[in-house]
């Protein structure tokens, strides 16, 4: 039946362009996040993409200053998203998506899912412990959760590998 071969190229087409998008911040929970994303892309078809939000340089007294502290940000985040880049291809088998922004994390997070339709699902991890989820998900699950325009998967930041493995 061709109709069936069709539905089937086109049902596994999509499943190769779903994006898996992972914050990368320097909380700890953040490699749950990751790891979450990675067997998720991997079990059931998919990409991840990396977003790393640099917040921009204050007044510098001197112009070129400021220019060089940013130049070194954009340079450590790079560094950070290659590390990660090389973690994602080994569990995927696929190199992820890397984006670096400058601003705040929540405004540009939400000016990312609205100008790339490809992003399928949010995965962050909810900070262990009894301080709360995180400042990104407090917001995003309150008083900016009418601007989401994909499904938000939370992961519990204490999950193991072997946890991850049995969830995903």
């Amino acid at each position: 039946m061709p109709g069936t071969e069709e539905s089937a190229a086109a049902s596994s087409a999509a499943k190769r362009d779903r994006i898996f998008l992972v914050v990368v911040d320097d909380s700890a929970e953040r490699a749950v996040a990751l790891r979450y994303a990675c067997l998720r892309a991997r079990k059931g078809g998919g990409r991840v993409a990396l977003l790393r939000v640099i917040e921009p340089v204050g007044l510098v007294e001197w112009a070129g200053v400021g220019v060089m502290m940013q130049e070194e940000r954009r340079e450590e985040a790079e560094k950070m998203l290659s590390g990660l880049a090389a973690e994602v291809n080994e569990i995927t088998g696929g190199f992820p998506i890397l984006i670096i922004r400058e601003g705040e994390a929540r405004d540009e997070l939400l000016k990312l899912l609205e100008e790339d339709p490809r992003i399928s699902i949010l995965v962050l991890a909810m900070a262990p412990g009894s301080g709360g989820p995180g400042p990104l998900i407090t917001a995003l699950t309150g008083r900016y959760a009418n601007r989401l325009s994909v499904p938000l998967t939370l992961v519990p930041g204490a999950l193991d590998e072997k946890e991850l493995d049995r969830v995903t």
